[in-house]
């Protein structure tokens, strides 16, 4: 018993020394980056070569924050960032769901070929229609304040609409709702509730996990990695995201400093969305499991 005891212990410390080192991996680059943007450049090129690079050690302040605020107009890349990012996400989860909904639970002429075909766009590079959509976007007409225009570029639909559509997310939501009781959808439909009802009350309540994995995925999309798009179609800093923003910041002689600071400013609210959807994706996991 005793030497049952042990091994169950050692195992125990090892998995959680290996849970350790695996979140060090994650949590040691936003502890450099933090900390960096605190020093002064000549202290951080100091601090880099030891651990001292992952302690708030030495001259901290918020100079390097200042010198990027003036440097280039954060708060603008940040709110653009924001609302196009928010937006898209918000739009994506609703046509996702939607098309998702379509596809398994209703029966109609050419289901699986079209189905098919969406699947067959997750292979297909943007830079290859980059320049028929950047041409395509230039062309369309916009009824806005100022009456009927033509043209979206400079503006934040042109980063938005495109995007609200996309294959990953529709083939996500296809495979959840696959999973979900067919018996749930047959008593609703016996009630006498619409396809409305349903996808509102009953599918869309236990579609959590589904929705913030999604999100999540959309969200990095849009905020961390979409830079060619936004450089195509915005020729002002209006409208430009904090992606294009970074080229402000890699001209010559930037102190690193300075550097440090954008990147935080920019990487901590992927890490805050992040962990919040990941509250709600374990939440809805739990909730799915009791109503089961």
């Amino acid at each position: 018993m005793t030497t049952g005891v042990k091994r169950s212990a050692l195992a125990l410390t090892l998995n959680y020394l290996l849970l350790v080192a695996i979140a060090a991996v994650f949590i040691l680059p936003l502890l450099f980056m933090g900390f960096s943007s605190l020093k002064p450049n000549d202290q951080l090129l100091r601090d880099a070569t030891s651990l001292r690079a992952f302690l708030p050690v030495g001259e901290l302040s918020f100079d390097n924050y200042s010198a990027a605020f003036a440097r280039a107009p954060i708060a603008t890349f940040v709110f653009n960032s924001a609302v196009v990012t928010a937006t898209t996400v918000f739009l994506a989860l609703i046509f996702g769901s939607l098309a998702g909904f379509a596809f398994v639970f209703l029966n109609w002429s050419g289901r699986d070929v079209i189905f098919s075909l969406i699947l067959a766009t997750l292979i297909v590079p943007f830079e290859t229609i980059a320049v028929p959509l950047l041409l395509e976007v230039n062309n369309l007409p916009w009824m806005g304040p100022n009456g009927l225009t033509w043209g979206w570029l400079n503006s934040w639909r042109v980063q938005i609409i495109p995007w609200i559509a996309d294959g990953l997310t529709i083939f996500l939501f296809v495979q959840y709702f696959k999973d979900l009781p067919r018996e749930l959808i047959e008593a609703a439909r016996v009630d006498g509730a619409s396809w409305l009802q349903i996808y509102l009350k009953v599918v869309m309540p236990l579609s959590g996990p589904v929705i913030a994995t999604a999100a999540i995925l959309k969200f990095l999309v849009m905020y961390s990695q979409q830079y060619l798009w936004p450089l195509l179609v915005t020729q002002s800093e209006t409208y430009r995201p904090v992606m294009v923003g970074l080229q402000y910041f890699f001209q010559l002689n930037t102190p690193w400093g300075e550097v440090m600071a954008y990147l935080t400013l920019i990487t901590f609210p992927v890490v805050a969305f992040y962990l919040s959807l990941q509250k709600l994706f374990i939440s809805s996991i739990a909730f799915s499991g009791l109503k089961g």
